[in-house]
């Protein structure tokens, strides 16, 4: 079958272009302005690109038009193929239909920590000899692709909550039918599409009627939101995970021990230990919720504790750049405030000389909106110095910043930004860049002019 994909340069139209590919399909796709690092990938695996969206496509004649999230009506070769009443469908529902229909989907949801908790599921299901395949939305350090067909009968797949296509306004995850399934924090989010908290759950409750009775829940002790979503209705088994004797429900699965070397306890007993480089409590939450959904999958907790020891973690998660005139520099995807406070939490008990630096641009669509900018002081205040990039915003960031009165600044022009980033770091700091996108190529430019500083000391 020749598929195309309207907007394959997204990572998961990306990875459904490759798991199409690998599944012995013909793929071609298109984006507009066709752009790294997928467009990159694509082209190493032979997929054919098309920059942008012009209706003369039609003259492909694929099989199937495959349509993802970003493309709304009005897009040009989107309306030729509805005109001309052309077969297409939605990115998840292909991946329903083509791969995970056959599969032991084990799928990972929640506000944070999907990407990094579905690729230590990964990595645990492979170490462990059963051969999975996966889909995740990002690029697993391990694994050195986002996305894999796999020979086993396990896929672990990213389940997304953001919507499905223009024609499907439903959780991209209520597609996927998982036998496992990790629900693991809940947050308001998405405030582009979402109105409320209340009509995430919704989306979430829709999941969990799809897992069967023989199927089961991952679930933290400490979920107001996700206590509602099950309330409303569950019929499958349901494992809490997290510190045990802190609520009034006892947790399956448990951990006792510092970051970054811990035992895993199943029902109180210990099962195994992690001794690892990854940072932060998070990633301990991550870590015990990754152990438990393998479990499920047949896989020890001793050998998948001991698998998550080799873990390299994933590409823009707490993912060390570099370092010139003392001054190391990481990069993170963390752009909600939660995110942005847990993993400045992280790096301080990781790093504890010196201080962080915090650069930060508000890119999600969520931050663009400012509907969470009033969150941003609090998120901010574990780091010494705060320096927000305010171009591609129309509110004003300064004044959301004003409670951190000198500790935090802003800029609209990015060299600015970079140039007073430079001009405040001295040797013994770290530099904590996080966004969602490529943020100009901030990092680069970071280093190379701290290391023209360090040259000119």
């Amino acid at each position: 079958m020749h598929i195309h994909i309207l907007g394959i340069c997204g990572t998961f139209m990306g990875g459904v272009a490759a798991l199409a590919q690998a599944g012995g399909h013909r793929v071609t796709g298109c984006d507009a302005q066709v752009y790294p690092p997928m467009s990159e990938q694509l082209q190493a695996l032979g997929i054919g690109l098309v920059d942008g969206f012009g209706a003369e496509q039609l003259a492909l004649r694929p099989d199937l038009w495959v349509v993802g999230n970003a493309v709304s009506r009005g897009n040009p070769l989107l309306e030729a193929i509805l005109d001309a009443r052309q077969p297409y469908t939605s990115g998840p529902q292909w991946l329903a239909e083509h791969v995970l229909a056959r599969r032991w989907t084990l799928a990972v949801a929640g506000t944070h920590g999907k990407t990094t908790t579905s690729s230590m599921l990964a990595w645990i299901l492979d170490q462990a000899g059963l051969r999975p395949g996966f889909l995740i939305g990002g690029v697993a350090q391990d694994f050195g692709v986002s996305a894999r067909l796999g020979e086993g009968e396990c896929f672990v797949v990213e389940a997304d909550e953001y919507d499905t296509a223009f024609c499907d306004k439903r959780s991209k995850f209520v597609h996927y039918r998982p036998l496992t399934a990790i629900l693991n924090n809940l947050e308001y989010d998405h405030a582009d599409i979402f109105p409320d908290l209340a009509a995430i759950e919704t989306q979430f409750h829709h999941l969990v009627r799809t897992v069967p009775r023989r199927g089961r829940l991952i679930v933290p002790l400490h979920s107001p939101a996700l206590d509602r979503v099950l309330q409303r209705g569950c019929w499958s088994e349901v494992q809490r995970f997290g510190n045990a004797g802190a609520g009034p429900t006892q947790a399956a699965w448990s951990l006792r021990g510092d970051e970054q070397d811990f035992e895993v306890l199943a029902q109180g007993r210990a099962v195994g230990r992690v001794r690892w480089g990854q940072m932060g409590a998070h990633n301990q939450a991550n870590a015990l919720a990754a152990v438990a959904a393998a479990a499920h999958a047949g896989v020890d907790p001793a050998a998948a504790c001991e698998a998550l020891g080799r873990f390299q973690g994933v590409r823009r998660r707490m993912q060390w750049r570099g370092s010139e005139g003392g001054v190391e520099v990481y990069d993170d995807f963390a752009h909600h405030p939660t995110a942005i406070a847990t993993t400045i939490a992280g790096l301080r008990r990781a790093r504890p000389a010196g201080r962080i630096l915090a650069v930060f641009e508000p890119r999600s669509n969520t931050m663009k909106l400012g509907s969470m900018k009033q969150q941003l002081p609090e998120a901010l205040a574990g780091a010494d110095m705060s320096f927000g990039y305010s171009g591609g915003i129309d509110w004003d960031l300064a004044r959301a910043l004003a409670p951190l009165d000198a500790r935090a600044r802003s800029h609209r022009d990015l060299q600015a930004l970079v140039d007073d980033v430079v001009a405040s770091a001295r040797p013994g700091d770290h530099v904590l860049v996080m966004s969602n996108g490529g943020f100009g190529g901030i990092h680069e430019r970071l280093l190379s002019a701290l290391r023209e500083a360090a040259r000119l000391r």
